[in-house]
């Protein structure tokens, strides 16, 4: 059989911020429900650098396929810096066969605005099914267009008429072995992972599906791997930072300081990543925890605040609005009735933002219906039954703090109907359990 015409997909996986807008995108959306489709649909082998097997790090096989790939589809959406330079090596290489295309609501820089960038339209977790099948349509056009008469879509090529691509020379590829914290980790977990014949998404659904399981110590094991191949990506390394404190190996000290040594790559002084900044609030909650450090409480309390106000979610905000009343019950006078008032007015404001996610989520199943008239994407069952169970529980929390005792058991007790896992229900319990402590000492 004919080897089958290679597709090559440059973009970020998981969750990514677009810094100019604050908005959270889940860029698997994008390319499991429009970009790989369409490309199959077109008879492409279609991969992305997380789906390519190998070991070590990413970069060899992603140069390869750069260079190689008949098709590059290029998703430069939350202006990702390395699906940018990604997009330039490619353009540099090869004359044609690039197709760029991006969300809709991004401010494009002034070098790419010459190129023929297709957009969509993005709504944060999901895409609207509508969107799906108009947005298939047009990457469906582009690669036929592509296959059959392509034409010169590098700026470099078109600018250099006289310009001939490059040929490589047959070189001897690399093997990178395992971390050595990888092995120690899989060891303790009694996890087998060969890098060498798992891909990154793999390992990635595989981490996921552990952390659902409440198995962090396996969690960890395969995200240190992950992290061998993709050591620069920022999702991988805020999945492993939750794993890893998580665990709470060798003793829950010692995991929350690697858990911190961890986020520190991602800059969270300066980080404008509502993620990152929800997971470094909750490092230093939980090191307040177990030191009563002062400092960490206002590192944490600082964390969740610059989270809240860039995303207004409700994470972020039910975690700030406790701590509020935390350390309403260490300070006196008008320092701790402000901080009291805060956090009511922060429950309120989460409320709200609860009440509008689970609006959103009853018209979802209506919204995404295929031809069959059964919703699309059931995979997507379990992620979205573990976000309604927080979205509840939050507002649980949040009922809790603001006194409404009745509305808080309610809502608990539809969120524990979700089946979640056992973590998610013992951290709200123990939340619950220490505001109903905070609110007994600071309440007049």
């Amino acid at each position: 059989m004919a080897e089958r015409v290679k597709c090559f997909v440059v973009m970020g996986f998981g969750k990514k911020t677009d810094f100019q807008s604050g908005r959270v995108f889940d860029l698997d959306k994008s390319y499991q429900y429009i970009i790989k489709p369409s490309a199959e649909k077109a008879g492409l082998d279609c991969k992305r650098a997380d789906e390519i097997i190998h070991s070590g790090l990413i970069d060899v096989p992603m140069y390869e396929q750069l260079l190689s790939a008949d098709v590059v589809i290029a998703d430069i959406s939350t202006s990702n810096a390395n699906a940018f330079y990604e997009l330039g090596v490619r353009h540099a290489l090869r004359p044609y066969s690039t197709i760029t295309i991006a969300e809709d609501s991004m401010v494009f820089p002034f070098d790419v605005t010459h190129l023929a960038i297709r957009k969509y339209h993005h709504l944060g977790d999901g895409i609207d099914y509508g969107e799906v099948e108009r947005m298939r349509k047009v990457l469906d056009d582009a690669l036929q267009t592509i296959l059959k008469s392509p034409k010169n879509d590098s700026p470099v090529y078109t600018f250099f008429t006289d310009l001939e691509p490059p040929v490589r020379k047959e070189i001897q590829r690399a093997v990178a072995k395992a971390a050595p914290q990888a092995i120690e980790l899989a060891a303790a977990s009694k996890v087998e992972i060969q890098p060498i014949n798992e891909t990154a998404r793999e390992l990635m659904s595989k981490a996921e599906a552990a952390r659902l399981d409440s198995d962090f110590v396996k969690a960890s094991a395969l995200l240190t791997a992950l992290r061998v191949m993709a050591p620069s990506d920022p999702y991988v390394t805020q999945r492993l930072a939750l794993a890893t404190y998580k665990s709470k190996l060798p003793d829950p000290m010692h995991a929350l300081r690697n858990a911190q040594s961890l986020l520190k790559e991602l800059r969270p002084d300066i980080s404008t990543d509502a993620e990152t900044l929800g997971l470094w609030g909750a490092v230093h909650k939980r090191l307040w925890d177990l030191g009563g450090n002062r400092e960490n409480l206002e590192t944490a309390i600082y964390s969740y605040e610059k989270g809240f106000f860039l995303r207004n979610d409700y994470y972020n905000g039910i975690n700030l609005a406790y701590l509020y009343d935390l350390r309403a019950s260490i300070s006196n006078g008008k320092e701790a009735v402000a901080d009291s008032v805060l956090a009511k007015r922060i429950r309120s404001r989460v409320l709200a933002i609860c009440d509008a996610w689970l609006a959103m989520d009853a018209d979802w199943g209506e919204r995404n219906k295929g031809s069959d008239g059964e919703p699309n994407w059931v995979d997507e069952d379990r992620r979205r039954a573990e976000e309604k169970y927080w979205v509840l529980a939050t507002k649980a929390e949040a009922a809790e703090g603001l006194g409404d005792e009745g509305a808080a058991q309610k809502y608990f007790a539809a969120a524990k109907a979700l089946n979640p896992a056992i973590y998610m229900v013992e951290s709200t319990e123990t939340q619950l359990t220490t505001l109903k402590s905070l609110l007994g000492r600071t309440s007049a």
